[in-house]
């Protein structure tokens, strides 16, 4: 880990602001052009064989078979792909974003992309933190107004840009000490894995299998209890049909995979076209709802425990449980989505109305029985949360360390 140092700051010489005591008697660092210390590679000498990687922001080059990106292509196509060697850096799509992506595989890419091999005695791994730093960022782009996705960063443009570089001992503890920050995320990761593969597999045990009307497993008070009940969803389920008659009258809210979330939040990343609001479907709290169309038969069922009343778009029907744990039905309609998919109809995009899902028939148990699952689920996603958070405070740490580790030239002299 990297250790907690004294912060100083020299505004009159390129240094950063946190530096390992073995350093801070050291001269400023360098700053070299991106042709001085790196060189493109076009080699394109393989017979197909290599795996194609996909240039993620994510994950850097990692192959498509890890990841869910399915792109077919032709042997053609494949025959112009660049190799791509272990410690070599990517320039993608979307490098004005998000820096520039290590490999830490061999395989083949898009021609598209550039491929740059360092030229120098650097550390490969100093450069792949440095590339996803907003210095370095800021750096890259500051020069490139008007770019955007479906454009490349150029390698004339990448030689221009000033690189911050250190000596090579600083390049290697630099390099050391952000490894280590990433190994901790990585095992916090590979823990938050395996909590939500143990859900998934939970929940195959506590709910029946389509046409079947208990459970393989089932708490110990409930194991005499008999068979669950088939019952139709709307049975269940009680629409919500209030809009919103005024603009700004709730928050917009928006629907993901994780949740519903504030639309203001979905905005940092996505782009939405802000339109009037009236109209909307009011979502109160506690009240259930779902994207109605899709592409995939898959529908995601989401409640609303924002603390507030919203409203969302009329593509997301509002109900609520007539009695009984929102937590259990939740669960147990996201169980059976393949189930409650069978009931979209379209080709390309299917829609999933609400009176179609009210036909879907499920097996139910007691109410006693559904808490006391809702129960167990909801301290299983305790730790999920609980996991989650910790990884994103860790990410932020590193994010906050390495704005502190690299330079930022624009407070340094010209």
């Amino acid at each position: 880990m990297i250790p907690m140092l004294k912060n100083k700051q020299d505004k009159q010489a390129l240094v950063p602001k946190l530096r390992f005591p073995e350093f801070r008697g050291n001269k400023e660092w360098n700053r070299l052009n991106g042709n001085k210390l790196f060189t493109p590679i076009n080699d394109r000498d393989h017979n197909g064989d290599l795996p194609v990687l996909a240039i993620t922001q994510e994950h850097g080059a990692i192959p498509r078979a890890l990841i869910d990106y399915n792109v077919s292509v032709t042997q053609s196509s494949i025959d112009s792909y660049k190799i791509i060697r272990v410690g070599d850096f990517i320039i993608s799509l979307r490098s004005f974003q998000g820096g520039i992506e290590y490999s830490d595989y061999e395989g083949i890419c898009s021609p598209a992309y550039v491929v740059l091999k360092e030229k120098c005695d650097t550390v490969a791994a100093f450069f792949k933190h440095l590339f996803k730093s907003k210095a370095f960022i800021r750096e890259l782009t500051k020069n490139l107004e008007g770019l955007r996705d479906g454009k490349m960063i150029s390698f004339k443009q990448f030689s221009e840009v000033l690189i911050n570089l250190p000596s090579k001992p600083e390049q290697q503890k630099i390099a050391d000490g952000l490894d280590s920050l990433d190994d901790l995320i990585a095992a916090h990761s590979t823990k938050l894995d395996a909590l939500q593969d143990h859900k998934k597999g939970l929940l195959q045990q506590l709910f029946p299998a389509e046409g079947q009307t208990t459970p393989t497993l089932r708490f110990p008070e409930f194991e005499d209890a008999g068979e669950w009940k088939d019952t139709r969803i709307g049975e269940l389920i009680v629409e919500y049909r209030q809009k919103s008659i005024k603009e700004n009258e709730h928050e917009v809210l928006t629907s993901a995979r994780g949740g519903l979330i504030r639309q203001k939040e979905y905005y940092e990343n996505n782009r939405i076209t802000e339109r009037s609001n009236i109209g909307f479907n009011v979502v109160p709290l506690n009240y259930i709802t779902y994207r109605s169309r899709s592409d995939d038969r898959t529908f995601y069922f989401n409640e609303n425990n924002l603390g507030i009343t919203g409203v969302i778009s009329t593509y997301y029907p509002v109900f609520r449980i007539k009695s009984g744990s929102n937590k259990f039905f939740i669960e147990l309609f996201s169980h059976h989505r393949e189930a409650i998919g069978k009931r979209s109809v379209g080709t390309s995009q299917t829609v999933l109305s609400l009176n179609e899902l009210r036909k879907v028939k499920l097996a139910i148990p007691s109410k006693i029985e559904q808490q006391r699952i809702a129960n167990c689920l909801s301290a299983l996603d305790g730790l999920i949360t609980a996991q989650t958070a910790q990884i994103a405070a860790l990410k932020d740490h590193k994010k906050a360390l390495m704005q502190q580790l690299f330079p930022n030239p624009e407070l340094s002299k010209k």
